[in-house]
C-alpha cells in the first residue's frame, strides 16, 4: 500500500511592500478631534452672536460677569475677557451689517428686475396690440387715397415705410431705447396723422442734437402724442397744433408734447395709455421719474415726462 503524505496546513501570506495594515484610529485621537471640532463650532457661535447683539445685553453680560469673577477672585480674566468682546463686537458688527446691507441690495435689486421685466412684457403685449391697428387703419386710408387722391395716397405710403423702419429695430435689437428713436417714430406718425387730418393739424419737433442719445423709454412719447391728437386736436372743428420739445433741467430730462387743442385733463390718472405710463416709470425709475399733465396759459394741454438723463451707452 502506498503511504498518504501527511495534510499540511497552509503557510499564511505575507504582506505585500505596497499594502500596509491600517490600524485602527485611537479613541484618544478621534477624542481631541471632536472636542478641536466642538471648540471651533463654539467659537463661530460666539463670533456670530456677537455680530447680532445689542451694546445694552452684550454691556449687561459683562457687568455679571464681572461681578461673577469678583466673587470667585479671579476679575483680570474677566476684565480681559470683556475687552476682547467688546473689540470682537465692534469688528463682527460692522462686518455683519455689511452683509445685512449687502443682502437687502441684492434683493431689492432682484425684486425691482423682476418688477421692471413684467412691466416691459406687459407694454411690449400692448404695442403687438396697437401696432396691427394703427397699420390696418393707415392701410385703409392709403386704400382709399389711392382712388379719391393718389398723391396723398402715395405721400401715407411713404411716411408708413419711415415708420415701420423707425419702429422695427427697437422691436428686433431689444437695446435700450433713445430719444432720438423716439422722436423718429412720432414724426412719421405726425405726417401720417397731418396727411389723414390735412389742414386741421400742424406739428413741430424741437429737440437738440445733443439729446437725441439720451435714454428714453420705448412708446411712451408716441402714447402723449397719440393722446394729443385724440383728445385735443381731433375734437376740435379747426384742430391745432401740436409740438414736442425736449429740455435738461437739474440734472434730468423733459420731454414735452404740447397741444392747443380743446384741452384734455382726465378725472384721477387718466386713461389707459397714461396709467400705463406712470407704471412704466415707476417700476423703471421709482420716484426718480414722473408723468405731469399740465395746462398751458394760453389754452390746451401740457404733457411732460421727466426721467434722469442718461447717455445710451455711456
Amino acid at each position: 500500500m502506498t503511504a498518504t503524505p501527511p495534510r499540511t496546513s497552509p503557510a499564511p501570506q505575507s504582506v505585500g511592500s505596497g499594502q500596509t495594515a491600517s490600524a485602527p484610529p485611537s479613541a484618544s485621537g478621534q477624542a481631541l478631534r471632536e472636542i478641536r471640532n466642538g471648540v471651533v463650532t463654539m467659537w463661530w457661535g460666539f463670533f456670530d452672536w456677537l455680530a447680532v447683539v445689542s451694546w445694552k445685553k452684550l454691556l449687561l453680560v459683562c457687568l455679571l460677569a464681572l461681578i461673577l469673577g469678583g466673587i470667585l477672585q479671579h476679575p483680570i480674566p474677566v476684565v480681559l475677557g470683556a475687552l476682547a468682546s467688546f473689540i470682537i463686537k465692534t469688528v463682527a458688527g460692522g462686518k455683519r451689517r455689511a452683509e445685512i446691507s449687502a443682502d437687502e441690495a441684492v434683493k431689492r435689486a432682484e425684486r425691482e428686475q423682476l418688477e421692471r421685466t413684467v412691466v416691459e412684457a406687459r407694454m411690449q403685449a400692448l404695442q403687438a396690440q396697437i401696432e396691427p391697428h394703427f397699420l390696418f387703419n393707415t392701410l385703409a386710408s392709403i386704400d382709399q387715397l389711392i382712388s379719391t387722391d393718389p398723391p396723398r395716397a402715395s405721400k401715407m405710403q411713404r411716411t408708413l415705410i419711415r415708420y415701420l423702419r423707425s419702429a422695427m429695430p427697437q422691436i428686433r435689437e431689444g437695446a435700450r431705447p433713445t430719444l432720438g428713436q423716439q422722436v423718429d417714430l412720432c414724426s412719421a406718425y405726425l405726417e401720417i396723422m397731418a396727411v389723414r387730418m390735412e389742414a386741421r393739424m400742424e406739428s413741430a419737433v424741437r429737440i437738440p442734437d445733443g439729446l437725441k442719445s439720451a435714454v428714453f423709454p420705448s412708446m411712451m412719447l408716441q402714447t402723449l402724442v397719440e393722446n394729443a391728437i385724440k383728445h385735443g386736436l381731433e375734437p376740435k372743428a379747426e384742430g391745432g397744433r401740436i409740438e414736442i420739445v425736449a429740455e435738461v433741467v437739474d440734472g434730468d430730462l423733459f420731454v414735452h408734447v404740447i397741444d392747443t387743442g380743446v384741452g384734455f385733463m382726465p378725472k384721477g390718472d387718466g386713461g389707459v395709455g397714461l396709467t400705463n405710463v406712470r407704471e412704466r416709470l415707476r417700476a423703471l425709475y421709482r420716484d426718480h421719474a414722473e408723468l405731469i399733465i399740465a395746462v398751458p396759459p394760453g389754452g390746451g394741454t401740457r404733457a411732460t415726462i421727466r426721467v434722469p438723463y442718461e447717455v445710451a451707452g455711456a
